[in-house]
């Protein structure tokens, strides 16, 4: 039988990690599986869970919670062959929504039960790997406000949006993408691997995870009134047919802004010094999704 490990975010509390154990006890396939269970403790401890596993000779690493943990765990198995499976536990769930894995823990774990394995790509953006995407701007900010609230969900992330979006200054940016220079005013630049933030807010409706490109979004400030039909844009998967919104395709993607000091890598923020240089790692992530 195959060796899995279920590295598990308990942020969401102890009665949800209970029901959640009792679910993968029920649901697994015991013929094909002999699983055990860990918990994340401190920030980053995915990662050093997931490399630990490794090096102890499991099968399969199973990332339970959002997109920041799946990310943690990424790093860990990155450069080695042992795949990821996904139980979508978090906010947003960006990288689920984008592969089409079950929200649902009990249809998660047929999934992987069925063993559908494929590859999708990752990106680099300085010294950090990312999955879905990468960016500067306001995304930034309202990532590192989001970190700090003590609430998840949809509705938080609205107000943090709203209370802050007309406030932000756009920028004008230097954007290379694969050699070629350009000169970009935006007050969102992100570079996209897969299609969402999160919620189903489509920033890259196009992306592909599998073409070995990027989807450089940018996108200017709009006037108040035209707010909502921008989100109404982005969750039905048509943000770029907005004259606001420009994309650019490519592998190596730098950003330059003189006072550039923080970037968000899948929702985590990170600091930087005045450049982001992004690079494409096709095919480098082996991943249970569906067919």
């Amino acid at each position: 039988m195959k060796k899995i490990l279920f590295i598990i975010n308990p942020r969401s509390g102890v009665d949800r990690v209970k029901a959640l154990e009792e679910i993968i006890d029920s649901h697994l396939d015991k013929s094909k599986f002999r699983h055990e269970i860990a918990f994340t403790q401190y920030a980053k401890h995915g990662t050093e869970i997931a490399r630990q596993a490794v090096s102890d000779g499991y099968d399969l690493i199973v990332a339970v919670g959002g997109d920041g943990s799946v990310n943690d765990i990424i790093a860990g198995i990155y450069q080695t062959d042992v795949p990821l499976a996904i139980i979508p536990k978090g906010s947003g769930n960006g990288l689920a929504r984008t592969l089409n894995i079950p929200l649902d823990a009990s249809k998660a774990i047929e999934l992987i039960n069925g063993e559908h394995y494929t590859r999708i790509d990752l990106g680099r953006a300085n010294d950090h790997l990312f999955v879905s995407n990468t960016g500067v701007g306001f995304d930034t900010l309202v990532a590192k406000k989001f970190a700090k609230s003590n609430k998840r969900g949809i509705a938080v992330y609205g107000w943090i949006v709203t209370k802050n979006l007309w406030k932000y200054k756009e920028w004008t940016w230097e954007l290379e993408v694969d050699g070629r220079i350009y000169s970009e005013k935006a007050f969102i630049l992100t570079v996209a691997n897969a299609r969402q933030f999160g919620y189903n807010f489509k920033i890259a409706p196009l992306a592909d995870l599998q073409d070995g490109l990027f989807d450089v979004i940018v996108l200017r400030k709009y006037p108040k009134l035209l707010g909502a039909l921008i989100a109404i844009r982005a969750f039905r998967g048509t943000l770029l047919k907005s004259r606001f919104v420009r994309c650019i395709k490519g592998k190596e993607v730098t950003i330059r802004h003189p006072e550039l000091s923080i970037l968000q890598v899948d929702g985590d923020v990170h600091p930087c010094k005045k450049e982001v240089a992004v690079h494409m790692l096709p095919g480098a992530l082996k991943i249970i999704a569906p067919g």
